[in-house]
């Protein structure tokens, strides 16, 4: 499918401003100035993963607004227009849902639907089992919800995985700067980093017709700018997020929710997204998107779009 080059110029539109909230800065596009929103629509909060930005919502932001829902989309923590705090401990679960609280309360919101993919789907499982009160309703994409490992995660994906697989290398001081060398091969690799692939020299992979020259662009500058750090930092915290979220052990996800993902994506050989009922109590839909791979509501995204848009209008 080509991509549509008029997300880049609709996202260009949308309002922008930093906002304040717990002790840092979010950048944050909102709709609230260019879409007129309806009293009956929840307002509804994207959260992007790694290596994304606030900017991997371009195709959904339109959809959204359209039918009547102010969406706000920040740059999470670590990214883009947003504070990078150079401490790796600034990155754990319990702060990083604090972010977005404090995001709510700065934007005088009590709740929202809370959408995420990747870490961002991570980030909003864990928010609605931190504050419940705070998300009406909540939507993963390629990352599912996963009950608590019985040990620290690392050691498990260690042993199963091996020393290079790329969440075990991310702990080392090494992908930095090989993730940074080359900013577009690191973007467009299909396969996940690994040291091994840091230690090859081959140019970066063709682009995907789904994804433009100027939008990739959009990616490549900010991260020549940024680095990488703030978003490994959020691997960094696995262990110490498995010891932090132990008073959830057993927590089920009680507002309604829908999952999405690829059949491709690799996410599903190492994350579990059979028996999801037994975390999600209210699953009100989990779609499946044949022939796709982990960037689903960038390679897919009518089929995403129509997916949300219809989960959302039942609640």
């Amino acid at each position: 499918m080509a991509t549509d080059s008029s997300a880049l110029a609709a996202w260009e539109k949308l309002a922008v401003r930093q906002i304040a909230t717990n002790g840092i800065e979010l950048r944050v596009f909102d709709t609230a100035e260019t879409h007129r929103t309806a009293a009956d629509r929840p307002p509804v909060v994207l959260c992007h993963g790694f290596p994304e930005l606030a900017f991997s919502w371009r195709h959904q932001v339109g959809a959204l607004a359209d039918a009547g829902h102010r969406v706000i989309v920040p740059d999470m923590r670590g990214y883009g227009g947003s504070s990078r705090p150079a401490d790796p401990a600034a990155y754990d679960m319990v702060t990083l849902c604090a972010d977005l609280t404090g995001l709510l309360d700065a934007l005088g919101l009590a709740d929202a639907v809370f959408v995420g993919h990747d870490w961002g789907a991570a980030v909003v499982w864990h928010l609605a089992l931190l504050h419940p009160e705070r998300v009406r309703a909540v939507a993963g994409l390629s990352v599912p919800p996963a009950p608590r490992a019985p040990v620290a995660p690392l050691s498990i994906l260690r042993s199963r995985m091996g020393d290079d697989f790329y969440i075990n290398w991310f702990q080392t001081a090494e992908p930095e700067t090989a993730l940074r060398a080359d900013v577009r091969r690191t973007l467009l690799s299909r396969r996940a980093p690994t040291a091994a692939w840091a230690a090859r020299d081959e140019p970066a992979e063709p682009r995907p017709d789904w994804f433009d020259e100027d939008e990739l662009e959009v990616y490549i500058r900010t991260f020549e700018e940024t680095g990488f750090t703030g978003g490994l930092n959020y691997y960094r915290n696995i262990d110490r997020n498995w010891r932090l979220m132990e008073s959830l052990d057993g927590r089920t996800v009680d507002q309604p929710s829908f999952f999405a993902i690829g059949s491709r994506d690799p996410v599903a050989k190492f994350s579990a997204t059979e028996g999801l009922d037994r975390v999600l109590t209210d699953q009100r839909g989990q779609l499946v998107l044949d022939g796709a791979g982990h960037w689903i509501q960038q390679e897919r995204p009518e089929e995403v779009n129509a997916a949300l848009l219809g989960f959302l209008g039942a609640l």
